[in-house]
């Protein structure tokens, strides 16, 4: 009885269809020509696009081929009509060459978007649409980290005992096994490692947090895109009643006149934008009020570990823990504040109506902000933060007028409780 040939492995299949062997009828294809390549002026273009490349490309670089993690070593070009640029991609043991325009790189970075310019040239869709699935986690390497020299990780998810985490400055991820406190998704953790170890081909490390630190900038993540919706107008907004007072808060407000009207960028990971009932942060709402408030904390917590800008997740979190943990609650609702708040900037002066439904996530974080401090009896901050909301969202669907009329009487959280703030 014969034994059936091995089967190359599916990754390695996948990543040898774009080979530049010769003989492989990619290749010939490749040679023959890529659609949309404009005819005149390939050379000096394709000049202009490899001097870039080599400007914007750190190698070695992480990437991905179709989903899988590499490292780009490499970039040439082999002087063939019509072929391209050429990367060098390392995977294991194993070296592959690819065109530079299959190649992905971490999104909003400045080789993604010399990739999406390349693509643009060559006629090819732009690469996101190309991607059925998340591609897999980048993974730390022996080299990465040393064991007794401190380290600086990102927090991507928390459980009881473990946290899940991407090296600072990369894409590479480690599990660290420690007694979680009161990290939270977003915050930079320094750890000194006192053991390191390898199970199912995941790395592992254990050993305490010395520090935790909160800097939105340092994750290195792609600003939310903001969308300008035209402007509002305080003339077209109802103030009352003819003939009744206009409620002091309103009235700088309304004396500023127009101001730009955005749509804050809104990140659902897993969500399918071809399935309306394919919501993980409405799973999450329905677990949670079906008493199953466990596996509702490890879906968000999940959403978040692959993209941490999914702020509808930390606001959620967030109310998991208000009644009982506030400060905790308070942790979550400031990163998705920090991380949204990096898209508008210190000096944002616009409105972000709640009646554009991705505005809610970045509203729903602020308002959990000044509630957690009104409990925490910090009524300036609680003041500032209703205010600015008000100002973002002058129609106010939250009900900071009321909290801030509060706030300003001097009231507590304790003395409004059983009221309506």
């Amino acid at each position: 009885m014969k034994t059936p040939p091995k089967k190359a492995s599916k990754t390695k299949a996948k990543l040898s269809r774009v080979s530049a062997d010769p003989q492989s009828a990619d290749h010939v294809a490749l040679v023959e020509g890529v659609p949309g390549r404009r005819a005149k002026d390939d050379v000096a273009g394709l000049g202009e696009f490899e001097t870039q490349a080599r400007a914007d490309l750190r190698l070695p670089a992480d990437a991905h081929v179709i989903g899988e993690p590499v490292t780009v070593t490499a970039l040439r070009d082999p002087g063939l009509p019509h072929v391209g640029l050429l990367a060098s991609c390392q995977r294991g043991e194993n070296t592959y060459e690819v065109g530079l325009a299959d190649v992905t790189f971490a999104f909003g970075s400045p080789a993604a978007q010399l990739v999406s310019r390349y693509r643009a040239w060559l006629g090819l869709p732009a690469a996101s649409a190309q991607v059925a699935t998340a591609p897999r986690p980048h993974k730390v390497a022996s080299e990465d980290i040393v064991v007794g020299k401190s380290v600086e990780l990102i927090v991507l998810a928390c459980k009881s005992n473990a946290i899940r985490c991407r090296l600072l400055g990369t894409a590479r991820e480690v599990t660290l096994r420690t007694a979680v406190r009161d990290e939270v998704p977003g915050s930079i953790i320094t750890v000194t490692p006192t053991k390191e170890w390898t199970h199912a081909r995941h790395p592992y490390i254990s050993g305490s947090i010395s520090s935790t630190r909160c800097d939105a900038l340092a994750l290195g993540l792609t600003p939310l895109a903001l969308h300008q919706q035209g402007d509002w107008d305080p003339n077209d907004e109802y103030w009352g009643e003819e003939g009744e007072p206009i409620e002091d808060w309103a009235k700088p407000i309304i004396a500023r006149g127009k101001r730009p009207m955005f749509e804050l960028e809104q990140v659902i990971p897993s969500a399918d934008p071809e399935d309306f009932d394919s919501d993980p942060i409405l799973e999450a709402a329905e677990l949670r009020s079906a008493g199953d408030e466990r596996g509702a904390y490890d879906l968000l917590m999940n959403l978040l570990a692959k993209d941490l800008r999914c702020l509808d997740a930390h606001a959620h979190l967030g109310n998991i823990e208000f009644e009982r943990n506030p400060k905790q609650a308070l942790r979550h609702y400031e990163m998705g504040t920090t991380i949204g708040g990096v898209s508008l900037g210190k000096d944002f002066d616009g409105v972000l109506a709640w009646g554009l439904i991705d505005n809610r996530p970045f509203l729903r974080c602020l308002h959990g902000v000044g509630l957690c401090a009104w409990r925490l009896g910090d009524l300036r901050v609680a003041k500032a933060v209703f205010t600015k909301m008000l100002w973002l969202n002058p129609s106010d669907n939250q009900g900071a007028r009321f909290n801030l009329a509060a706030v300003e009487a001097g009231k507590t959280w304790e003395e409004m409780e059983g009221e309506d703030p």
